[in-house]
């Protein structure tokens, strides 16, 4: 299995986004740049969370109806403690987000993404401060709302979580630790919540926030690959260019970062030119 250090798809991948970028930086006439938080090459933090968001919960859905769902069905497991050495299973599609999150934030100074809820099956997992009085503007209109809290000086945004597979519902209904038993489809459970310290972001570091974020989540499945290579001949799927809904397979880590570039790459790179425009104008 090739590691994930080798996998640069995700560069090739950004490399129409690279383009539009450049055209919009070097093109004249140049905006009047008064400080650094109003260069024309720097973008809105609500907007580098608005995309770094839309990302994750490709992501995260891709995860969940083609890895997750399928594989159940298969006889893969999944498990709130998978990261256990004696577990051979993958992650929860929540705990999948949480992994991702880490090696983010290890990868990318200041950033930050949680997912929480007002009823957390893990209390950590509980909004604070200001983050409970948004969050129930969140559930009141299933609006992401941003917003700077004057006690951290962190600008954050919070994107309703809502429950859009029958497993998540299930799952948390039946946890033993769980405060809620009655959740059903399309609720919102909770609200991915990313954290940053500055109010614009410069375009490179955009970029390199999308890569991060797309090479943490291959570094994530590839952590679960490893898991299945452990299991015994008889139950372990084949692993390489095929997915779970066409037998008992899984892809392999090359042909899932590809699946992630193909669903997102279009969006981002529109997302970023849009925001180019605005910015022209």
């Amino acid at each position: 299995m090739k590691t994930v250090g080798k996998e640069r798809f995700v560069i090739t991948a950004l490399c129409l986004v690279v383009v539009g970028i450049y055209l919009f930086v070097n093109a004249p006439p140049k905006l009047e740049q008064t400080t650094a938080e109003s260069s024309g090459r720097r973008i809105p933090v609500e907007q580098f969370f608005s995309m770094l968001d839309a990302e994750n919960a490709s992501i995260r859905a891709m995860y969940t109806a083609e890895i997750v769902g399928p594989g159940q069905k298969n006889g893969l497991k999944f498990d709130e403690n998978w990261k256990k050495r004696e577990v051979l299973a993958g992650p929860l599609p929540a705990l999948f987000l949480r992994e991702t999150s880490a090696l983010l934030q290890r990868d990318v100074a200041g950033i930050n993404l949680f997912l929480g809820s007002d009823f957390p099956i893990v209390s950590a997992n509980g909004f604070k401060g200001l983050q409970v009085e948004y969050f129930k503007q969140v559930r009141a209109d299933g609006k992401a709302q941003f917003f700077q809290d004057p006690s951290t000086k962190l600008y954050t945004a919070m994107f309703p979580d809502v429950a859009s597979a029958k497993p998540c519902v299930s799952c948390h209904n039946d946890h033993d630790k769980t405060p809620k038993k009655d959740w059903k489809l399309n609720d919102i459970m909770g609200a991915t919540t990313w954290l940053y310290p500055r109010k614009s972001v410069p375009f490179e570091d955009v970029l390199q926030t999308i890569e991060a974020l797309r090479r943490s989540a291959v570094s994530t499945y590839a952590m679960y690959l490893d898991k299945v290579t452990k299991l015994p001949d008889q139950v372990q799927p084949m692993i390489g260019k095929q997915w779970p809904k066409e037998g008992h397979y899984l892809p392999d880590i090359e042909t899932f970062g590809k699946a992630i570039a193909a669903r997102n790459s279009a969006g981002t790179l529109a997302g970023l030119l849009n925001t180019a425009e605005a910015a022209r104008k």
